[in-house]
């Protein structure tokens, strides 16, 4: 099973010709790529008929889907009425993507604002674990929660806490994003041994099972020390922010792995998918 590659939400360039997101399915097999990822980041407002008509079409253009749950999720506020909030914000997104057929939903996990990070991941962890409960509970146990790694620095959410949070159910699939785990870290990617690494982990953490599907964020990202990530960028930004995508590609391709890779460029995202795609294949072969 091969990777697949999509953007995460309308590109400038499919807003420019078309205006519904209904028509993005279509638009994005025609381009080759395999993958669109819906956005609820500042809410879930998805109506019934906009659920079943991108479910049809993704159906009929062989586009698998995910969904982004909205931003403003903390999984680790001090205050308990915004973590119940984000539970509530958690199961509106598993509702939204089971109409739209979605297998997937990102999920942010907060910030650590004065708790120390363990403070911080102790609720966190006990917030996802009753968000999941009340999730398979209301019939949505096949919805894939994806905990989404962070690029503030004073964000919950560097690779090892995300396996943190993955370690608590096995259905979970960590949604790696590397342009963030880079700035985070003020540049720290630059090449093959990083990946390697951050990979390793994964497989050491949760296992191979879940490595080889693992979701993932891809963009270079601009970043400042000490805040880490500052704004998303282009693949044709030469600013000399990275991570560079080939590194990656080779290594998923060598050790056959089959992830889901949303780009999360700064409106060239299908752009951008599609080089990350058409380098992937020709490592692959």
């Amino acid at each position: 099973m091969p990777a697949k590659f999509g953007p995460a939400g309308n590109s400038e360039s499919f807003s420019a010709k078309y205006k519904s997101t209904i028509q993005a399915p279509g638009y994005l097999e025609a381009m080759g790529l395999d993958h669109y990822e819906y956005q609820c980041g500042r809410g879930v407002k998805v109506s019934d008929k906009v659920a079943s008509s991108l479910k049809a079409k993704a159906k009929e253009h062989g586009i698998t889907l995910s969904l982004h749950a909205p931003y403003f999720i903390s999984l680790s506020s001090l205050e308990p009425e915004k973590r119940d909030n984000s539970i509530n914000y958690i199961l509106q997104s598993c509702d939204a993507a089971s109409r739209m057929g979605a297998e997937r939903i990102v999920i942010h996990s907060g910030s650590c604002a004065k708790l120390s990070r363990q403070e911080a991941l102790e609720l966190a962890k006990d917030t996802i674990s009753r968000a999941r409960k009340q999730a398979v509970e209301q019939g949505f146990e096949h919805i894939v929660f994806c905990p989404e790694t962070m690029g503030k620095v004073n964000q919950l959410g560097n690779l090892s806490e995300v396996l943190e949070l993955c370690r608590l159910d096995e259905s979970f699939i960590p949604c790696i994003d590397f342009g963030h785990l880079n700035a985070r870290e003020f540049g720290w990617i630059k090449g093959k041994a990083e990946y390697e690494k951050l990979l390793d982990e994964v497989e050491d953490k949760i296992g191979s099972d879940r490595l080889k599907i693992f979701h993932s964020h891809f963009s270079k990202i601009m970043f400042t020390d000490p805040g880490g990530e500052k704004k998303h960028l282009t693949f044709e930004d030469n600013q000399g922010f990275g991570p560079d995508y080939e590194p990656l590609m080779e290594i998923v391709a060598k050790k056959n792995l089959a992830p889901t890779f949303v780009c999360e460029s700064a409106g060239t995202q299908d752009i951008d998918a599609l080089t990350m795609k058409k380098y992937y294949l020709s490592v692959r072969e």
